[in-house]
């Protein structure tokens, strides 16, 4: 009886064992067959397109009389968020920065700042939010609540560009007052506040009834006011009041990403103003300070300043004689002082102490003298450069006792290494272009006398006039009456310059051929409503840069010798008729300079002359760069992939999407 039962029990034990590994096995193989059929083309369903879905949040969307600083937001699936900061933005403006998580099926929002009263909170998602698979993004979102009894719900928009060349200006803070007074800006933190995107856009929400002033802010300190000089800012003197009204826009329903299926007229809310334009710009710095000072190479220092003034700084050395000691080179705008030193012992001393007594701002803002005591450092020692100078030697020695064991000509006396000059001669060469010769180093003297310009006329070569002009330190201009298809040799004897260190130039042959008239174009433009200002019309090329440029007072711009090619117009109004652009200032009351494009390309061919009418004041700032020169280009908008579209037509089927 014992054994019967104990035989009973055994099979029983096998019969179990066997249905576990039998189900453990077909679990291993669904997996094995499903993963298999993940990762390859998805013949197992369709791809999830439904973007994520707000399910609830506490304290609720549109809650009032809210007092806790914790805000939890629930979603209908596993979600991830991109926690950027210039695509979620909290409202009013939070001195300290909130902290922002996504967890699993929800986002949990935790203000650091203290609650205001009788205020509305906004926080913009943007389309920081998408399901954590397929990424399908929830589109722009934006939770609320309400400390008081109400929620404010009115909107202000429009568009922040770069003053100076009208790129959008991505991530710039634009803030609300409701204090009118100028100080406002600098004093107070902005009311209610948003980041522009790609393009330039802002949209700030949550805005109360009444009247507002508008500031744009790149916010260096994160304090939400104009403090810092170097901050890139935005101003108008205009006063805003938002509204909203109702309206009607078009939205058209696609088949496929060819055909139309429907185009239908849908209700909604307009908020006003909605299409404000700010010109950006940085003020510029008239603090004086002292930088720093570098020395580079042996023979030269510099001196940086914060802003340049006529008053050159004032040298008194302190382990060498500044008497006659320098060649000074101040840059155009006087804030770079270039010492170049004369005496070749002074060039050989490694450091060089000294006092600088120079004008710079006081905590008031005048100009005050002020002394520093200075030791600069050669960079380039003298122990190192003799080290150099041995080793070329050497080479040289070697390489004449080569030339002398051959029995070829060889040197008993190094030569001095000749100075370079740089000789610039642009390819293609236009009749209104001129050559450019920079030098390395101060000149002692040159002899125009070595310089010679020959002009092709049939088969024979004859003298052509010029003139060899300075520009700016050891820079000249060689110009001439270039005559369009005629072929010119530019020929420079050696030693015609010698540097202050003795250095001379080699010699120098170069011919230039100048195209005909029938290779270049010519372009006339017409500009409407400006002719009450002095303007600067700039021919730009493809890349936004300066080809030619015409100040004018008539209100007709004129180019001559364009090659041909695709080319773009920028002019702005020289107010101070200085010939540059200039920016704004806030303190003194002063925008920018205009800048304006015309919206479209210019295409210039050989033997055409063009006409273009331009009226720069037709169209919004916004809409007058083109695109193709546009620098900053607008982010590729989050949306449904619509894969399951695009699987369909592969295989043949038809596909019935779920309606929602």
């Amino acid at each position: 009886m014992l054994i019967s039962e104990y035989h009973h029990l055994r099979q029983s034990v096998r019969r179990q064992l066997f249905s576990i590994f039998s189900l453990l096995s077909l679990s291993v193989l669904s997996f094995m067959v499903n993963s298999c059929a993940r990762m390859g083309q998805p013949d197992g369903g369709w791809y999830d397109e439904t973007p994520p879905k707000v399910v609830g949040a506490h304290p609720a969307d549109g809650a009032v009389n809210v007092n806790t600083k914790k805000i939890n937001i629930y979603f209908s699936e596993f979600i991830k968020l991109d926690n950027d900061q210039s695509k979620i933005v909290v409202s009013p403006p939070q001195l300290e920065a909130p902290e922002i998580k996504s967890e699993g099926k929800s986002i949990r929002v935790t203000l650091a700042d203290s609650l205001k009263a009788n205020t509305t909170y906004t926080i913009d998602f943007s389309d920081a939010i998408s399901d954590n698979n397929e990424g399908n993004p929830l589109g722009n979102y934006t939770y609320s609540f309400s400390t008081g009894d109400h929620i404010d719900t009115l909107q202000v928009a429009g568009y922040v560009l770069d003053a100076e060349n009208l790129e959008p200006i991505k991530g710039i803070l634009v803030g609300l007052y409701r204090n009118l007074a100028d100080s406002a800006f600098i004093k107070l933190p902005m009311l209610r506040v948003s980041r522009t995107d790609s393009r330039g856009r802002f949209v700030v929400k949550g805005v109360a009834p009444g009247s507002y002033r508008v500031y744009a802010l790149q916010d260096a300190d994160g304090d939400y006011k104009f403090s810092q000089k170097s901050e890139k800012i935005a101003f108008s003197h205009e006063i805003i009041v938002p509204s909203c009204k109702p309206d009607t826009r078009q939205d058209t329903l696609w088949t496929d990403s060819l055909h139309i299926k429907d185009i239908t007229r849908v209700p909604y809310t307009h908020f006003l103003p909605d299409q404000l334009c700010f010109r950006a710009f940085t003020e510029e710095t008239t603090d004086r300070y002292l930088l720093k000072s570098q020395r580079q190479n042996a023979d030269h220092f510099v001196l940086f300043f914060s802003y340049g003034n006529p008053e050159l700084p004032k040298i008194k050395g302190l382990n060498f004689n500044e008497k006659n000691a320098f060649i000074v080179e101040p840059s155009e705008r006087q804030d770079t002082i270039t010492y170049w030193l004369r005496d070749s012992a002074l060039v050989n001393q490694d450091t060089l102490r000294m006092q600088v007594n120079y004008l710079a701002t006081d905590s008031l803002g005048k100009l005050k003298n002020k002394t520093d005591t200075l030791e600069i450092l050669s960079k380039d020692p003298y122990a190192k450069r003799m080290k150099r100078e041995q080793r070329t030697y050497q080479s040289w020695q070697k390489q004449q006792k080569k030339l002398k064991d051959k029995g070829e000509p060889y040197d008993l006396v190094m030569p001095k290494a000749a100075m370079s000059v740089e000789v610039n001669i642009p390819s293609n060469m236009a009749p209104d272009q001129n050559i450019l010769f920079t030098f390395p180093k101060p000149l002692a003297k040159m002899d125009t006398a070595a310089i010679h310009l020959y002009a092709k006329h049939d088969t024979l070569w004859y003298r052509a006039p010029f003139e060899f002009k300075k520009i700016r330190d050891r820079q000249y201009k060689l110009l001439a009456g270039w005559r369009p298809g005629i072929e010119y040799s530019l020929e420079v004897d050696s030693a015609a310059f010698t540097d202050i260190y003795g250095a001379v130039s080699g010699k120098y042959k170069q011919g230039i051929k100048i195209p005909s008239d029938d290779q270049f174009s010519s372009l006339f433009v017409t500009i409407n409503g400006m002719t009450d200002s002095t303007i600067v019309v700039q021919l730009l090329n493809q890349s936004d840069k300066v080809v030619k440029e015409v100040s004018t007072k008539s209100g007709t711009a004129e180019f001559y010798y364009i090659a041909p090619g695709t080319y773009y117009l920028r002019m702005f109004v020289d107010r101070n008729k200085n010939g540059r652009w200039d920016t704004g200032n806030y303190t003194t009351d002063l925008q920018p300079e205009p800048v304006y494009y015309y919206p479209e390309s210019v295409e210039c061919r050989a033997k055409w002359d063009v006409s273009r009418d331009w009226s720069p004041l037709s169209r919004p700032l916004y809409q007058q760069k083109p695109m193709a020169i546009t620098k900053q280009k607008p982010d590729a908008e989050r949306k449904i992939k619509h894969r399951n579209e695009e699987r369909a037509r592969k295989l043949g089927i038809p596909y019935n999407p779920p309606k929602s």
